[in-house]
Order: C-alpha cells, then sequence, then structure tokens
C-alpha cells in the first residue's frame, strides 16, 4: 500500500460529521472551493455506527482530513453529547489513520432546517436530511474558520 502524500492545507478534500446518538450525517467538501456537499447519513446506536457504512464513504472520498461536529450548549461549555462527539472523533481517527478536527456546532441544526426548508417545505426535513445539512454548516464553517487564519 503506497503512503498517501500530505497535502497543503487549502487543498485538501474534507469529510464532515454530524454526531448523533441515533444518526449521523456525513459531508464532503473541498478547501480550495470551500463548498461541502452531503452524502449518505448512518445510523447510529448509542452514537456508535456501523463502521462499515463509514467505511464505503472513506474508501469512495479519500478525505485528507474529518472534521466532527461538536455540540456544545449556547454558552461554549460541555454537555454530555459533547464528550460523546468526541469520543466518536477519536475513534474516527483509531478507524482509519486519518487526521480529525472539531468544529463547534451550536445552531447548525436549525441553520440545517431552515435551509431544507426553503428548498423543498415540510418534506425536505426528514431526518437524515437535517443531520446531513448540518455536516454540510460543519464543513462550510470550518473552511470560514480556516480562511480566517
Amino acid at each position: 500500500m503506497t503512503k498517501k502524500t500530505l497535502k497543503p492545507q487549502g487543498e485538501r478534500t474534507v469529510m464532515g460529521f454530524d454526531f448523533g446518538t441515533k444518526s449521523i450525517g456525513i459531508a464532503i467538501g473541498q478547501e480550495l472551493t470551500g463548498s461541502a456537499s452531503s452524502l449518505k447519513a448512518v445510523k447510529a446506536q448509542d452514537g456508535i455506527p456501523n463502521w462499515d457504512h463509514i467505511a464505503v464513504q472513506v474508501k469512495e472520498w479519500q478525505p485528507d482530513l474529518m472534521v466532527v461536529g461538536l455540540p456544545l450548549n449556547m454558552d461554549g461549555t460541555s454537555q454530555e453529547v459533547t464528550f460523546k462527539a468526541k469520543k466518536f472523533a477519536n475513534r474516527l481517527h483509531n478507524h482509519y489513520g486519518i487526521p480529525v478536527q472539531t468544529q463547534d456546532e451550536r445552531l447548525t441544526t436549525a441553520d440545517a432546517k431552515a435551509r431544507l426548508f426553503e428548498h423543498g417545505g415540510y418534506k425536505n426535513l426528514g431526518k437524515g436530511n437535517v443531520d446531513n445539512m448540518s455536516a454540510v454548516i460543519i464543513l462550510e464553517s470550518f473552511f470560514e474558520a480556516s480562511y480566517g487564519e
């Protein structure tokens, strides 16, 4: 197996995750364009996904970096699900050996629902759609934060 060469920041393919205990949204994005697209949400049981379903996405998209949304309280403090999201991020790194970062995801669900409603009304607000759109927003906010550095 050939070792993957590290791409410089700004040229990486990034996979984003909206962690949830029942469903995990996944998106893929490019730093170069700062854009992201939703992939397929995977079901989870108490925050543990079927790793084979994530492996399919990782193999297909070959991300250089993974970003997991970090659910925080509005005042920035941690909550129980914050620790579960961090644990998921560690497991992602251990499973695939790809660098993983976290990104503040406050208000992404509300933003995702607003975007989806705008593009299709109530019928567009299915759980998987919301999780995937949240993953897109997490990646977009990660790109915006990266550009500000």
